[in-house]
């Protein structure tokens, strides 16, 4: 079961135009070339991807001497990955790089002592079948850490983790481009492995069966015809005809009514994730954070709060002394692999607007150039986005990144923004539904549930008919810790504060977080301490308003040990604390 937004992550071309696929990944014998020779329609649609600002890579097992050989149009490449992801070659500056150490001179001198034809490039050593016996028998009598990959007919000896996929990886790191923004198209074994790093993979009509099941399109035509067929529709809509039916990248959300799997595009749609404080709107957003970082999905996301410091599948800039700089920021988001976490706690409230306001042209510029980031993720988006929020910066957003908004007040978010979204998702005790349905101007499903229990979350795909899905949330892999540093240092409201009131109910003595929860603990005389500690007051607020079960079941056993003194029990409830948050 899956939702669809409208919303495609672009980059522009040198025409202006948005696009997700800035490069187009091709093979060469059997994709582009038949019997050696790309015929004069395939060279011209190549022209005209380069013509539209694209990029094109040739991914290949020939040796580049070779290619040289039978295709004088190596210049309409970017870079080319030969010998089976072994060497890389610019051929604009006629430089190349060895990826791979050459193979020993032993290991090809013994192959052909036992008469096995060879081609040897840089570190490629090619044969045909049924070579492939031989060769492994030297490969296990030398010692030698190679493996062999085929490719129809033809036998490839190559060291351990070589292949078309990391030469791939090499290039594109030399254009500081992701994966997702590419396109691949091949037909054969060897091509497996970019292929299936591709945002979008396509085989050729001559593929081979095992190639067709694992890509996500097949062209109705073979070799360099079915790669003509693919530019012609890269070039008319960007493959928005073919990402409508892919379903290779997705995030799954949870379990359904009926234990299915319910997830999203990872690509496509926008999603705003709604419910009060504390009900669980950051595990959910770790969910989707954990799911980005495996499939190298690159993030940026603001947070006001510091509630995913803890995150270990980003780097955090920023802190509570010290705000983060811009082109630090985008000196990280160049590289497609990392994702940003922008800490603000070291901004004033007040100043949050407008950090992210001056942040927001260089993420702009970074993904119109890069094709990243991926994903914009706006914590506490309330603050960012006021319903006086301008709406140029709305506009700006819109397109260019799959978005995701976190909120507690729905109500209190620019209309714009909630118009923006595909995915509405509730979690909390009680869905707060109408407030973001009557806050978007749309009409209420019909039948919602009133409450919601722990664990369940209620997904709204706004832009279907289908009702809201309940569903039990996928449990993030990664243990957070919640609100760590809003918890331990920061102000929490009136009503989820601790009081500490005395058996008459003389004092009020509020505690908004675990720091000055400690210091009044320590200062209080015994009976007051002892009076809520025998009432459960601490474990209850642990658990109801700190959302720390693992807290609140050690505080309530200290609670339970009548026998403990009050000093005793003081020290262990600050040790239980200290041991989970860090306090200045």
């Amino acid at each position: 079961m899956a939702g669809r937004g409208t919303t495609r992550g672009a980059s522009r071309t040198k025409r202006g135009e948005l696009v997700q696929y800035l490069v187009l990944a091709c093979d060469y014998d059997g994709t582009l070339a038949k019997d050696g020779i790309v015929g004069e329609q395939t060279l011209q649609a190549l022209e005209r991807v380069v013509a539209s600002g694209r990029k094109l890579m040739l991914v290949t097992g020939r040796i580049l001497e070779d290619l040289e050989c039978v295709f004088p149009r190596l210049d309409l490449f970017t870079y080319i990955v030969a010998e089976n992801g072994a060497l890389l070659y610019h051929p604009a500056s006629s430089s190349e790089q060895v990826l791979a150490e050459p193979p020993p001179e032993r290991f090809v001198s013994a192959l052909q002592a036992r008469g096995v034809p060879l081609q040897t490039g840089h570190v490629i050593v090619a044969t045909s079948q049924p070579h492939q016996t031989t060769a492994l028998e030297v490969i296990r009598e030398q010692g030698l850490e190679r493996q062999v990959i085929f490719n129809k007919g033809s036998v490839m000896i190559l060291p351990t983790g070589i292949n078309k996929g990391s030469g791939l990886i090499a290039a594109l790191n030399e254009l500081k481009c992701s994966p997702h923004n590419v396109v691949g198209v091949g037909d054969a074994e060897n091509d497996h492995s970019f292929l299936d790093l591709c945002e979008c993979a396509v085989a050729v009509a001559n593929a081979l069966p095992a190639v067709k099941e694992r890509a996500d399109y097949t062209t109705q035509a073979a070799r360099g015809e079915g790669v003509s067929e693919l530019i012609e529709m890269l070039l008319a809509d960007d493959l928005q005809q073919v990402d409508q039916h892919m379903s290779r990248h997705a995030l799954v959300l949870g379990q359904g009514p009926n234990d299915e799997p319910v997830h999203i595009n990872a690509r496509h749609t926008n999603v705003f994730i709604v419910g009060p404080s504390g009900s669980g709107k950051s595990t959910m957003a770790m969910n989707l954070l954990e799911q980005l970082v495996e499939q190298v999905y690159q993030f940026c996301l603001i947070d006001p709060e510091g509630d995913y410091e803890t995150f270990q599948g980003a780097i955090t800039l920023g802190d509570t002394d010290k705000e983060p700089g811009v082109a630090e920021v985008i000196q990280l988001l160049e590289k497609s692999e990392q994702s940003a976490i922008v800490n603000l706690l070291g901004s004033p409230l007040a100043d949050r607007p407008a950090f992210f306001r001056n942040l927001l042209p260089a993420l702009q510029d970074v993904q119109t150039q890069l094709g990243h980031p991926h994903w914009l993720i706006l914590d506490e988006a309330h603050h960012l986005f006021p319903p006086d929020a301008d709406t140029s910066v709305v506009e700006r957003i819109h397109g260019l990144f799959t978005l995701l908004f976190i909120s507690a007040h729905p109500d209190h978010v620019s209309r714009q923004v909630l118009a923006l979204t595909d995915v509405v998702i509730i979690v909390g005790e009680h869905a707060p539904l109408p407030v973001f349905a009557e806050a978007v101007g749309q009409p209420m499903p019909e039948v919602i549930p009133t409450s919601l229990d722990p664990g369940e979350v209620l997904v709204w795909f706004r832009r279907t008919k289908q009702a809201p899905v309940l569903l039990r949330a996928r449990t993030p892999k990664e243990e957070h810790t919640r609100h760590r540093r809003k918890y331990a240092e920061g102000d929490l409201p009136e009503d989820i504060s601790f009081y500490f009131r005395g058996p008459q109910g003389k004092l009020r003595l509020r505690a908004q977080n675990l720091i000055l929860f400690t210091q009044i603990a320590e200062g209080i005389d015994d009976e007051t301490w002892l009076f809520h500690l025998r009432q459960g007051d601490y474990s209850r607020w642990f658990r109801e308003v700190i959302k720390d079960e693992d807290l609140a079941a050690e505080a309530a056993s200290i609670e339970k040990q009548e026998r403990l003194s009050a000093r005793e029990s003081r020290s262990r409830m600050q040790a239980a604390i200290e041991e989970r948050y860090t306090l200045p």
